[in-house]
Order: structure tokens, then C-alpha cells, then sequence
């Protein structure tokens, strides 16, 4: 699996299970490389004119086309790339076609997810070379939370709190490790708060107004550090899952389109990206694997609950935790608000 997300990064082909090679768009470099078809998303296809709103109700789901002429890389990076459609805006015309294998199709779309790559693909095309096997079961084997543990930990005292432990956690093929700081003294008869922050490099780094990563983290710190000093605990889970799942470069992507007017949810989906990627069964784990079985969670996001709620994490209360917008994150906090459920 660690091995597919290396090729499509890298440009390199792959298959899944008994499917056709599969060339990844955005990253593929094979010298005249062609294929009679591709792989979108539905999104996608909606803006090529081969689907309805209603047949892209999941904006990822896979949609496979043809065209009159075999797509190379060039033409295929057009039909893929959302900012590319004002330079080439004439495309087609192109045919959906039935989709034989969709389990082996959703996996593929899911890889390129994975890899932080646009979901479109060349199919079987006209190339030499070594292919990338994978297959649908080694995707679910990989995201498997059951194969996260403990890989160390250390007293961390931060600006919120002295009183803190880093743990760090990883699974053996996956890059991401992800952390949980734990302030003030983990105490088994008292639920502790909890905020589930996924990594935000722009927001939590840069300081980045378009969102409210950045100040939502800090407060929440120093939230569980007055919570420690009340006699009891906090414990911040921070997941490598940029952009709620689609990694850091379709994060840019989509702030792009949204300087064109689209909102997050509509920028995510036109990129042919979910709007929501996160993966909780791995904050469940993390939290299992800390002894953490009831929570109190810091969130406006009632989704969030639920999401928790199905991975067995018993979630006593929701604590709310809104902060007051900026001009340049109102209407990314509307957003949220009208679209996506938080209660703001």
C-alpha cells in the first residue's frame, strides 16, 4: 500500500487488483503516453456535462469517459485540474461509460486521496515499464486503526501548560504520525476535554486568516490547561490529515478556486475531493490506546459527535468552542455553519 502512494506521487503506474494500469494525471511523466479513457471524479464529470447533481450526490465517486481521440497527459491534466479550465475551457466531447468493477474504482479515487494527488487517471494506457500493484484489500489492511500503537512519549511543557506529555503514534507503512498532548494528570474518574485538531500548517504555522485552525488550537490549550487547574485534565489529538483529509497541495487548490468565488464545500467537490476526509477511527484508537474511554469534545460540529460516537468513543458532553471571525474567515465560518452543520 505504502508503495502504491509512492508511485502515484511519483508518477508511476499502478493497478488495482485484476483492473486495468492505471496512470495517475497530475503526476505521470511516461513520454507519449496515451489512453482511449479516463478515470474522474463526479464532480468532475458534472462540469464536463456527463452527470447531474443528483448522479454526483459523492463528489468523489468515480466516473469513467472516453473521447473521440485517445487522451495523452497533457489533454488529461485539462479534464483533471479545475484551475486549468479557464486556459483550456473547450474539452470534449466526452462519453460516460458503464464502470464494470466500481468496488476497484472507489479504491483508486481513494488512493489518489491518499497520495494528495487530483482523482483522475489515464486507463490502460500505451506505456512500458514496471506497474504498482495494490489492491482493495490491501487499502482497508492499511487503514486498519487496530495496527496504530504507541511509538513513544515525553514530558512536553508548552506555552499553555507545563504540566504536558507528547505521545506520538504510528502504524509500520504510514508516514503520518500523529500526536496527542495530555495536560495536567490523566485521571480515570473524571472525562477529560478533548479537541480533535487536524493538522493545519497554514492556520496552526503560518498563521493563516482564511480559516480558524490557528486560534481554535490555542484556545483549546489553554482551555484544558484551566480545566487542569480545576483538578482536571485535557488531552489534544493532533492528526496529520491536512485540509480534512486531502492533504496540503489540494488544500491550496481549493483556496485558489475560492478567491473565484467558490465556497470551501464547492471548491472541495470541484477538485473532485469529499468534503469531509477525516478518518476517526483513528482518534479513536489513540484515544484507546490512552486509557481515554469517555470525553468531553471541544467542538461546534455535531457531525463530529456522531462520527465518534460510531468508533465506540463514548461522548458524554459537547463543549462548544467558537471564536469570533476575522474578514478574512467569515465566510469560510458561514460556510461551516449553512453547509456543513456546526453550530455557530
Amino acid at each position: 500500500m505504502a508503495l502504491a502512494l509512492d508511485a502515484l506521487r511519483h508518477g508511476w503506474p499502478v493497478r488495482v487488483g485484476d483492473g486495468a494500469v492505471l496512470l495517475p494525471a497530475e503526476t505521470g511523466f511516461a513520454g507519449g503516453a496515451t489512453a482511449p479513457r479516463m478515470l474522474i471524479s463526479a464532480a468532475r464529470a458534472v462540469t464536463l456535462k456527463l452527470a447531474n447533481q443528483r448522479e454526483a450526490a459523492v463528489p468523489e465517486a468515480p466516473v469513467l469517459i472516453r473521447a473521440a481521440e485517445p487522451f495523452d497527459l497533457e489533454t488529461a491534466r485539462a479534464v483533471a485540474d479545475p484551475a486549468l479550465d479557464l486556459i483550456h475551457p473547450m474539452k470534449g466531447p466526452f462519453a460516460a461509460e458503464p464502470i464494470g468493477d466500481l468496488e476497484t474504482a472507489r479504491t483508486a479515487m481513494e488512493l489518489a486521496r491518499l497520495a494528495g494527488i487530483l482523482p483522475a487517471f489515464l486507463v490502460a494506457p500505451t506505456l512500458d515499464g514496471e506497474v504498482q500493484d495494490v489492491s482493495t484489500a490491501d487499502l482497508a489492511e492499511w487503514k486498519d486503526a487496530s495496527r496504530i500503537s504507541i511509538a513513544s512519549r515525553a514530558r512536553l511543557p508548552v506555552a499553555a501548560a507545563e504540566d504536558a506529555e507528547i505521545v506520538a503514534f504510528r502504524a509500520l507503512d504510514d508516514l503520518r504520525e500523529h500526536v496527542a498532548l495530555v495536560i495536567g494528570r490523566q485521571n480515570g474518574d473524571r472525562a477529560p476535554l478533548v479537541r480533535l485538531h487536524s493538522e493545519c500548517l497554514t492556520g496552526d504555522i503560518l498563521g493563516s486568516l482564511k480559516c480558524d485552525c490557528g486560534p481554535q488550537l490555542d484556545a483549546a490549550l489553554h482551555a484544558m490547561a484551566d480545566e487542569a487547574r480545576d483538578g482536571g485534565w485535557g488531552v489534544l489529538l493532533y492528526l496529520r490529515q491536512e485540509g480534512r483529509g486531502i492533504g496540503l497541495i489540494n488544500k491550496l487548490r481549493a483556496y485558489r478556486l475560492q478567491d473565484q468565488g467558490f465556497d470551501t464545500v464547492d471548491a472541495n467537490n470541484r477538485l473532485g475531493l469529499p468534503t469531509e476526509a477525516r478518518d476517526f477511527p483513528v482518534a479513536a484508537r489513540m484515544l484507546e490506546l490512552l486509557g481515554v474511554h469517555a470525553i468531553r469534545l471541544m467542538t461546534n460540529n455535531p457531525a463530529k459527535v456522531a462520527a465518534l460516537q460510531e468508533v465506540g468513543v463514548d461522548v458524554i458532553e459537547r463543549v462548544p468552542h467558537q471564536l469570533p471571525p476575522n474578514p478574512h474567515n467569515a465566510r469560510y465560518l458561514e460556510t461551516k455553519r449553512d453547509r456543513t452543520g456546526h453550530l455557530l
